[in-house]
């Protein structure tokens, strides 16, 4: 191969290097949600649309602009009216305007840092208004005023704010701590005043069922003791029709009689007793009933003649009372 073929060869490659560089000088493609500003020799020419596009060869320069929504997280740090620190984490999410690209690109060198000093500023001129539960409370309020005077402000530049979210209220910890303690103390109190009255009502009404208890009890003793008179009188006017010559004294004598030894029965068949001495002379029966009726006079007068308290009148010959030992 010769010297002239050689350099044919050589400029060959050069043109086809210089072609190269031009197709791809020339040649671009912009993506989806993606737009390409163009400058022609450094001034703003047009702005190209998704696709495969042209440039003039070392004449302009294209630039990509993303549409894709974007969020930026800030921290801001302020006081509340009732001069507790708090941090409020929030969250922007903001996207450029297509018909505003032209501002979005030329008009803001550094959007989030632009975007975190108007968070700052919208906070900054509204939590220190409230107070710490007023802030609480108000925090969809805070997100909407943070959104509203973000969008009207970077609208301008070309900027749409989607939304401005406060994440978050984060209060020192021991003053988080001390709202705990806080609202711990009132559920105490108002369970400790749940309890108090639950046992005022429990004991009015044990109070209510005792009087009521206490009544029919009085009342049951009341008929009782009614019935035990009828009774009685039923026995001695029955026992005066069938017995003549009898007297009321010798009937409520025998009544006597017969309920004392129908104690002395209950004693014997009670459970804990195992002893029980009773008189065992013939005329003991006799005895018991005199002192009967000796107790029973003395009680009726009143006394024992004298005018003093009445008692029964015991016979010195009687047999002692019997002795019931368990």
């Amino acid at each position: 191969m010769d010297a002239t073929a050689t350099f044919g060869l050589i400029a060959l490659a050069v043109v086809g290097l210089v072609l190269l560089i031009l197709v791809l000088k020339t040649l671009y493609t912009v993506r989806t949600y993606t737009a390409g500003v163009v400058e022609r020799f450094g001034k703003f020419d047009r702005i190209v649309q998704p696709g495969l596009r042209v440039l003039l060869p070392f004449a302009e320069s294209v630039y990509f602009v993303d549409l894709q929504v974007k969020q930026a997280q800030f921290q801001v740090e302020t006081k509340t009216r009732d001069n507790v620190f708090v941090q409020i984490p929030v969250s922007v999410q903001y996207q450029i305007l297509p018909d505003k690209i032209y501002d979005a690109f030329y008009k803001l060198s550094a959007p989030q840092k632009q975007i975190e000093s108007f968070v700052f500023n919208s906070i900054l001129g509204h939590v220190p208004k409230l107070s710490l539960d007023e802030t609480f409370e108000q925090q969809s309020g805070i997100s909407i005023n943070v959104k509203t005077e973000l969008d009207a402000t970077m609208s301008s530049f070309g900027y749409n704010i989607l939304n401005a979210l406060v994440t978050d209220i984060i209060p020192d910890s021991k003053v988080k701590d001390a709202m705990n303690d806080i609202n711990a103390a009132q559920r105490a109190q108002v369970a400790a005043q749940a309890r108090g009255e639950a046992e005022k009502i429990l004991k009015v009404k044990q109070a209510e069922a005792e009087a009521e208890s206490k009544a029919l009890q009085g009342k049951g003793i009341a008929a009782e003791r009614q019935a035990i008179i009828d009774g009685l009188r039923a026995s001695i006017e029955n026992f005066r029709e069938s017995v003549p010559g009898a007297t009321a004294e010798d009937v409520m004598a025998l009544v006597l009689l017969t309920q004392y030894f129908d104690t002395l029965k209950d004693i014997g068949t009670k459970a804990g007793n195992n002893t029980i001495f009773l008189p065992n002379n013939p005329g003991a029966a006799g005895d018991f009933m005199a002192q009967i009726l000796g107790g029973l006079r003395g009680s009726m007068n009143g006394g024992n003649g004298a005018g003093g308290v009445g008692l029964p009148v015991v016979n010195p010959a009687a047999p002692p009372p019997p002795v019931v030992r368990s």
